[in-house]
This record gives C-alpha cells, sequence and structure tokens, in this order.
C-alpha cells in the first residue's frame, strides 16, 4: 500500500469520524486490505456532473463525509458566485439505498452555511427537481442518484439555476472549491435547520399540469382513452408521478408491474435497474403479453431514462432501442405540431453527436433547424439557455433512452416521455396501426438508419489508464479502413479538430472539448469512441445505414444492417 493511501486512512482512523466509520476501517483492515485500499488510494472525484461511486468508508466511497464536503464546495462556489442575494436550492432524492440520508446531510449543510433549502419530503424523480429548481426560483439543486448504476452505487447531481447539470464555467469553478475542502473540519454540518422547508404534493400538481399541458393531440386520446398500457418503475422513483400523469392525460387502462412496483435501493427482480437491459424488462414483457397489452414502458431508479416495449409487425414483442423511441418522438413533434399549425419558423430541435443521424433527416425535411451537441441532457439545456428568446425549443434527445420535450425541465425526463409514447401510441392506433408499423414508414420515408452500442469495462485502479491508452491508440494511429470502407473523416473532439483523411483539409469543431473520436467511412458509418463520464467504461457506438423501399423488404433489409455492425465489431477487434 502507498504512502498516500497509508495517509488517507490515519487521517480518517485519528480525525473528526464517527466510531462506526473507524470500526469498519478496522475491519477492512483484517479482513479485506485490497478493498480497503480501493477505499482511500484516492479521493472520489467531485466530476462535471457531480459525485458517483460504490458506498462505503474511505475517500473513494459514497458516503456522509465524502457527500458533506461536496456539498460544503458547492455552498462555496454559490456564496462566491450570488453575494447578498438570498440563495435557495432544491434537493431531491431517488429510492436507492442511503438516498435520504445523504439528500439530508446534503440539505443539513446547506442550511448550516445560510443558504434556504427546499427539500422534498420523499423520493422524487430527477426531473421533477430540475422542474422545482425553475418554479422556485433557486440558485442551485442537488439530486442523490447514481441513476440506472447497480445497487452498490450511489451519486450527487449537481444543478445550476437553469435547472440543468453544471456546464462551464461553473462546472470547473466548482470542483475547485469542493478540492479546496481540505477537512471534514471544514463542513459545517448542522445548526441551520431552519433554513430547510419541506416539499411535496403541491409541486408534484404543478409538475403534473406542465406534462398535461405537452400533449398535442388530447381529443385522440379521450378517443382511446382505454389503450392497454403496462408500466414498471422498476422499483424507482417512476412511481410517484408516471402512474399520475398518464390518469392526468385521461389514460384510463394502465397495469402496473406489481413485482416492481415498490421502491426498493436492492432492486431485488434486476440485475442492473436500467430499462436499456432486456433482463430488466423481461417481467414487464411478460405482463404486457398476459395482457395482449399495446405498449409497455419502464422508467430507471430516478425515471430520466424511458425503456419501451411494442409489438412489431409479425405481432412479436420487441424493445426499442433509445435510437427508435428517439427517432418516434421527433417525428410525432414535428409531423403533429405542423398538423395542427402550431410551428413557428424559429421552432429547433436537439440530439447528440452519438445519437442517430435520422434525427437530422427528420428535423430537415420538416423544415425545423437541427443542432448536434456533445453528449449529455446539459448540452442540450446549455443550447436551449444560449438560444433562448431567439429559437423556440421543441424536443430533444439522445440514444442513452433520454428524451425532453418543451423546455420547462433541463433535464431528460422518463414522466413527460412516457406520458407522449402513450399518446402516440394512442395516435397510431387511431389510424389502426401501432408503433411499430410507424417506425418502418419513417425508415421509408427518411432512410433506414440502425444504431448499436459496445460497452467495454475496466475496473480498478488501472482501468482509467487502460481506457485512456485505448483512447491515445486511435487518437495517434486510426484505422484506415474498417470493415472493407475507407475512413473518410476523423473527428477529435478533445482537439475540437475534424479531418478528411482523404483530402487532408481540415476544419475546427465548434463545440466544447470532450474526449469523443468519431470516424466516418465512405459508405456513410459512423463509429464513436467515448470514455464513460460516470462508469470505468469505454463506449464504442455504430450506426449505420440503407435506403428501405418498402414494408416488404424490412427484414431483409434489418439483417443486413445488423450484420454490417458486427462486421465493423470484428474489424476494430472490440470482441
Amino acid at each position: 500500500m502507498d504512502a498516500a493511501t497509508l495517509k488517507n486512512i490515519n487521517v480518517w482512523l485519528n480525525g473528526n469520524y464517527d466510531a462506526d466509520t473507524k470500526d469498519q476501517i478496522k475491519k477492512l483492515q483484517e479482513s479485506n486490505p485490497s478493498e480497503l485500499e480501493e477505499s482511500f488510494y484516492k479521493s472520489l472525484e467531485f466530476g462535471t456532473g457531480g459525485l458517483r461511486g460504490l458506498m462505503g468508508v474511505g475517500t473513494n466511497r459514497m458516503n456522509k463525509y465524502t457527500v458533506g464536503m461536496a456539498t460544503q464546495g458547492f455552498a462555496n462556489y454559490l456564496k462566491k458566485s450570488f453575494p447578498g442575494v438570498e440563495i435557495k436550492v432544491a434537493i431531491a432524492h431517488d429510492s436507492r439505498n442511503n438516498g435520504r440520508f445523504f439528500a439530508e446531510t446534503t440539505a443539513n449543510v446547506f442550511a448550516s452555511n445560510g443558504i434556504k433549502v427546499f427539500l422534498f419530503e420523499a423520493l422524487r424523480p430527477t426531473p421533477e427537481l430540475s422542474f422545482a429548481i425553475r418554479t422556485l426560483g433557486c440558485k442551485a439543486g442537488v439530486v442523490c442518484t447514481a441513476s440506472h448504476n447497480p445497487k452498490e452505487y450511489n451519486g450527487y447531481k449537481a444543478y445550476w439555476d437553469d435547472g440543468a447539470q453544471l456546464v462551464s464555467p461553473h462546472d470547473k469553478n466548482v470542483i475547485k472549491e469542493v478540492e479546496a475542502i481540505a477537512s471534514v473540519n471544514d463542513v459545517k454540518w448542522s445548526g441551520g435547520e431552519v433554513n430547510i422547508t419541506i416539499i411535496g404534493k403541491e409541486m408534484d400538481d404543478k409538475y403534473i399540469e406542465m406534462v398535461k399541458g405537452l400533449s398535442v393531440y388530447p381529443e385522440v386520446i379521450a378517443k382511446q382513452h382505454d389503450l392497454k398500457i403496462v408500466y414498471t418503475p422498476i422499483h424507482g422513483t417512476g412511481i410517484t408521478l408516471v402512474p399520475k400523469a398518464l390518469q392526468a392525460l385521461g389514460f384510463t387502462n394502465v397495469s402496473i408491474v406489481e413485482e416492481q412496483a415498490t421502491p426498493d435501493g436492492n432492486f431485488p427482480t434486476v440485475i442492473y435497474p436500467n430499462p436499456e437491459e432486456s433482463e430488466t424488462m423481461s417481467i414487464g414483457l411478460k405482463k404486457a403479453k398476459e395482457l395482449n397489452a399495446d405498449i409497455l414502458l419502464g422508467t430507471d431508479p430516478d425515471a430520466d431514462r424511458v425503456g419501451v416495449g411494442v409489438k412489431n409487425h409479425k405481432g412479436e414483442w420487441v424493445l426499442m432501442n433509445g435510437n427508435q423511441t428517439l427517432i418516434l418522438a421527433f417525428a410525432y413533434m414535428l409531423e403533429a405540431r405542423k398538423k395542427k399549425g402550431l410551428t413557428q419558423p424559429n421552432d429547433i430541435a436537439v440530439s447528440t453527436i452519438v445519437s442517430t443521424e435520422m434525427a437530422r433527416e427528420v428535423s430537415n425535411q420538416n423544415g425545423v433547424k437541427y443542432y448536434s451537441v456533445l453528449t449529455g441532457f446539459k448540452w442540450i439545456a446549455s443550447l436551449i439557455l444560449e438560444q433562448e428568446g431567439k429559437e423556440n425549443y421543441i424536443v430533444g434527445g439522445e440514444e442513452s433512452f433520454g428524451l425532453m420535450i418543451g423546455d420547462k425541465v433541463r433535464d431528460k425526463d422518463s414522466v413527460s416521455a412516457v406520458a407522449l409514447i402513450c399518446e402516440m401510441a394512442a395516435y397510431e392506433k387511431e389510424n389502426g396501426k401501432t408503433l411499430f408499423d410507424k417506425l418502418i414508414e419513417l425508415y421509408i420515408q427518411y432512410g433506414f438508419y440502425y444504431e448499436n452500442l459496445i460497452s467495454i469495462t475496466k475496473k480498478g485502479m488501472n482501468g482509467q489508464k487502460e481506457i485512456a491508452d485505448m483512447m491515445e491508440g486511435y487518437r495517434n494511429n486510426p484505422p484506415s479502413v474498417i470493415n472493407g470502407s475507407k475512413v473518410a473523416q476523423l473527428l477529435d473532439y478533445e482537439l475540437s479538430v475534424g479531418k478528411n483523411l482523404i483530402t487532408g483539409e481540415s476544419w475546427k469543431i465548434e463545440l466544447p472539448k470532450s474526449n469523443v473520436l468519431q470516424f466516418i467511412t465512405e459508405d456513410g458509418s459512423k463509429i464513436s469512441a467515448r470514455p464513460s463520464g460516470t462508469e470505468p467504461k469505454i463506449k464504442f457506438y455504430f450506426s449505420v445505414k440503407t435506403t428501405l423501399n418498402n414494408k416488404a423488404e424490412f427484414d431483409t433489409k434489418y439483417v443486413e444492417l445488423e450484420n454490417k455492425i458486427k462486421g465493423i465489431i470484428e474489424s476494430m477487434r472490440l470482441k
């Protein structure tokens, strides 16, 4: 064990830490020294989105002390940013173990720094936290969640006054303030309880009213109110608001997956509480089949992501990927608004650089300006803020099962997404079709785009270095051919440079720096490599395309595109 790790351990054993924490450290010394080293070899990094990590004792774990020190740093930055002004913050948490404890710890530290705190009475979806920040005129907010990570994790997402996660310059400035907290003795732990106000139902009602206002075709819902909907909150916070939102819109036939209805941080029925995983959605799929439902929806623990199951053109139940859901939502919002005469000349739609290029095509063909931003909804929110008063944001989304409808919430929102997707299903049913039928029509109209991704996990102390080495290898020695097609363009978002590898031409990428590499081949395939910002993973995103002339061709063309992605993966030796 190196000297820095031993020093961290001794500080905790001899410092102002509670007895139970010290006992846990001593037990690890005796029984699991490797776990002890993992827990103390570094400090849990307060990244641009906040904290996320395994729960437990130690500088590299989520616990009372790492949360408290992060909050003290955030409080110090808020006081520097808004001198002489009453500072208000909103705080929420999801169903994860220790969520309430971390939220109350955060509230107490802010309050003891003279900051007015609005703390939700119990678990609430992340998007409602964003909505509350804007509604209450807060300068910041925090939600304690690890999103879709396994049960051993928790996290701390930091928000600014626009209801979005921190971006420059606030992200880097908050990090500096957090890093400046040298000791737990620098933290104001208690004494400000009078500054804490508990909030709940009144904010819920305002939020539900906002979601209801996003509906484009309420008259279609009225006709198709008995659409058979199956919903699973996957033991998370979605149960608090999703059924209420569907009821408010007028849907009367909603079946909850009872096995997953109770909030539980142990997520007892799943390995990963992530609606992107087919295993996670399997119980919901079983119920949807039993009930002969029209649609299945599942939300993750903090209710910002949504998974969707529908019957395909053969009547078989399938789970849609995030890009397919995104395309359906984009097409519905843009086409339905056009039919209703709601369009404005300054309407915009936004997606991200690793999401499907079909979003651009749908926007362009509907006369709506399209923006592509860096991965993460904070960048979509940042663009909305930048264009506020000049352009009219309609819809945004990315491949990671996230949508943001309208601009009242500035983060991905599965509550409004579930409401919209059910309205879309009702609209198609009214016209004798399913959402999958509509998807095939969109492929015929806009081009058949197909996407997939793989994640390579590199755990432990060496994991980050291995990931960095992989990125540097691709950066310094990019492939010249992928799956038999020449690489025509290399886009390096870290260096802000795009290169045409055929002509030698280069240009500046006008986006903030981000450690992402993209290879565009001559046949139109797009491959993106990106280390995860929240997990020890490197992600590879694949996008391929072809033309679809009619519905009869769908199965053949689908297999062709699947095989093309398999070929790309083999060509890049990723499996």
